[in-house]
């Protein structure tokens, strides 16, 4: 009887919200060319209770040694795209694209608990999204989700925009009104490097100390937030400006006008949000 019970409680797993929430997020990744082949990954924080009512936790299919320990997230759930998995196919084969997974208590290795069917294997990312999870957590208790996604103009503006922190992230303001209050805090920028290294994780995870966008050169974006929506909306946000960026620099005349600075400054105001000093060369009294 506990047997056929394991067994249906396992097969709904495939209802669960955070299940359906990949299944949705990863499919429009790849319906909006971002993801191609396998490219792309996220990593979505499970409160315990949300496994627990879907998956017996004492139930663990095999573990999965980590190069890097990660005692901060020990005892942690999470759901995770698999390495070298095809974003369009999550929908299809969940079971095998997707995995739930459990640090374990020394911090040196993960627990499959669901999915990953085979020998699958969590994205090759993951000390990316661990180190990054841990620093998002440090900074926001909120925070659940880390998405790695291959953004085509974002890309794109890594070949043609100055690789500066400053005026990559003023280029983005103002492009679009709404970039300043979604993104106040800015984007961070890493110099090109191998992805899949600790040291890019480590890199990253510096950089989300206060940052929710981190843009790796010629090769994509990281994203952090409070769930799936929040993640991809703000990743969606900073793509869009940039798009507008590349098409009215395809323009024969050019850029003619943006929003300035000064109407930043407002728009910081009116939706009470506070963009580094280091943006406006500026105390932060002026926004007050």
């Amino acid at each position: 009887m506990k047997i056929l019970q394991d067994m249906v409680r396992d097969h709904s797993v495939l209802n669960a919200p955070f299940v359906q929430e990949m299944m949705d997020a990863t499919y429009d990744m790849w319906r909006f060319g971002w993801d191609e082949r396998n490219g792309g990954n996220i990593s979505l924080l499970l409160e315990e209770e949300e496994v627990l009512a879907y998956l017996d936790p004492d139930r663990v299919i095999r573990t999965i040694g980590l190069e890097f320990p990660v005692q901060e997230l020990s005892n942690r759930y999470f759901i995770v795209t698999g390495s070298g998995k095809y974003f369009k196919n999550v929908r299809k084969y969940p079971e095998d694209c997707l995995g739930i997974i459990r640090v374990s208590e020394e911090g040196k290795s993960v627990e499959l608990l669901w999915g990953l069917a085979g020998d699958g294997r969590p994205t090759s990312e993951l000390a990316s999204h661990f180190m990054s999870h841990i620093a998002r957590l440090n900074a926001d208790s909120k925070h659940r989700v880390i998405m790695h996604t291959h953004a085509t103009n974002l890309i794109a503006m890594t070949f043609t925009h100055a690789l500066d922190e400053v005026s990559f992230t003023k280029t983005l303001w103002k492009m679009c009104t709404e970039c300043v209050v979604v993104f106040p805090e800015g984007v961070a920028i890493l110099p090109w490097m191998v992805p899949g290294t600790d040291l890019i994780g480590k890199q990253t995870a510096a950089k989300m100390e206060e940052h929710k966008l981190v843009v790796w050169p010629h090769h994509g974006i990281l994203g952090a937030g409070s769930s799936i929506d929040d993640a991809f909306g703000l990743i969606e946000t900073a793509e869009k400006a940039a798009q507008i960026y590349m098409l009215v620099c395809s323009h024969k005349g050019g850029i003619q006008q943006t929003i300035t600075d000064g109407e930043l400054i407002e728009l910081a105001k009116a939706f009470d949000v506070r963009p580094p000093d280091r943006f406006f060369h500026l105390k932060q009294k002026a926004l007050s």
